[in-house]
């Protein structure tokens, strides 16, 4: 008996060795080795579109797809600040675009303008210390690189904040896809909207939500608790959808499901990565069996390989069902944009993947509105001119070696 308990013993390692520890080992050599492959490469130039604005009510909503032109803006919007600025970022970098919102920051602070700020620690973890001292008439709050504390089984507190967000004086908000830094501003394509109007009060109420929820106890001026003012006036057609881990929320998911769902004509979806579970996949499958026109527009190289080989794995239903798919080409498109029927859209933060829909902190906007949806669009299809259509045929002659190892990491794809 004893001798069957201990090869039971050693078949049951050799399963977890083969089912958790080899798609490790690999997915990491396989970003170590990409690393070293693209250092030093710069992305070809990509066709993009000038921004564009869009009046829906009280409200106008502004597409940028050029990170210069963005940084342009809201440089413009913090130095004419006059009483309280709002920033949110999940990237930072201590370059020179990074510096040069760093300072802009500052210098509204000495001028008497209130200065919140918050910064992921996790993702910033390779920007030098130094850059990260500000000065103490600025706000700053750094969600923590282990944000679950001593609550190791709390799931609810492992979400890292992926939120871009900047708010100024109640006037204008911004929000997208958007981190801070040089590559952003020239060699990424992502895309982010500026918002006047009533819609600004919600960008400010979820800025000033994550504030409260996540200051430090102590008392110190920078973390005091972030009283707002409610909002008197409402824009019924531009909705602002945040995903808060802490209070298990995770609507994003179950706006894009919705929208999904009702679609009659035409679903045309952009994002860096696509990690979505089997019920989203299923949606999308059904949109196509009933004649609508699903496209799904990804990156052909993304900025993490496994992701893209983990990916792959959803690519045979969709081809089948008759989803197109186009991965664009050059540069890294990190765009996080949806269209349905020329009415719905949705432009923000989270990626249709699991980390995304149902882990992070995330905020999209989802607005009803023909103008926009005719705008979103036209970039879409100035996206898709650079894009390289990923065939039924071509992906069932792959080589074997791409299907082994799409075999090995699938056991990651629910992790991501």
């Amino acid at each position: 008996m004893s001798i069957d308990v201990e090869r039971l013993v050693r078949q049951a390692r050799r399963v977890i060795f083969a089912v958790l520890v080899i798609p490790f080992v690999v997915a990491i050599t396989m970003s170590l080795v990409d690393s070293y492959r693209r250092r030093g490469k710069k992305a070809k130039p990509f066709p993009r579109s000038a921004p564009e604005t869009v009046s829906i009510g009280e409200s106008t909503v502004t597409t940028y797809t050029f990170g210069r032109d963005l940084y342009d803006d809201m440089i413009a919007a913090i130095e004419g600040a006059e009483r309280q600025i709002l920033l949110e970022t999940y990237i930072w970098k201590g370059d020179e675009t990074g510096e040069r919102f760093k300072s802009a920051l500052a210098a509204a602070a000495e001028r008497g303008v209130e200065v919140y700020c918050i910064y992921d620690g996790f993702a910033n973890l390779v920007v030098s210390p130094v850059f990260k001292h500000f000065p103490p008439s600025m706000k700053v709050l750094k969600y923590p690189v282990w944000p679950a504390g001593w609550r190791f089984f709390d799931l609810r507190r492992y979400g890292r904040d992926h939120r871009k967000i900047l708010v100024v004086d109640d006037s204008v908000g911004f929000v997208g896809g958007y981190n801070i830094g040089d590559a952003y501003a020239t060699e990424w394509r992502d895309t982010h909207v500026r918002v006047t109007g009533p819609g600004v009060a919600d960008l400010k109420r979820a800025f000033a939500d994550f504030w409260n929820l996540h200051r430090r106890r102590r008392i110190r001026h920078s973390e005091r608790p972030l009283l707002l003012e409610t909002a008197s006036t409402w824009e019924p057609r531009i909705r602002v959808q945040r995903n808060v881990p802490r209070l298990w929320m995770f609507p994003i998911r179950a706006m894009y499901l919705e929208a999904i769902h009702r679609a009659s004509t035409n679903i045309w979806m952009t994002t860096a990565y696509f990690l979505p579970d089997q019920d989203f996949v299923d949606a999308m499958k059904d949109a196509a069996h009933r004649g609508v026109d699903v496209r799904l527009l990804v990156p052909l190289k993304s900025n993490h390989i496994v992701a893209d080989w983990i990916s792959r794995g959803y690519y045979s239903q969709l081809l089948e069902a008759g989803v197109r798919i186009l991965r664009y080409r050059g540069a890294m498109v990190h765009a996080k944009t949806a269209t349905v029927d020329g009415t719905w859209s949705t432009v923000g933060t989270a990626n249709i993947d699991r980390l995304s829909l149902t882990g992070n902190y995330e905020i999209n906007i989802e607005v009803i509105d023909d103008g926009l949806a005719a705008t979103l669009e036209d970039i879409f299809a100035v996206d898709e001119s650079n894009t390289v259509e990923l065939t039924r045929g071509e992906w069932e002659t792959r080589d074997l070696h791409r299907k082994f190892t799409e075999m090995i990491l699938g056991p990651l794809r629910p992790l991501l």
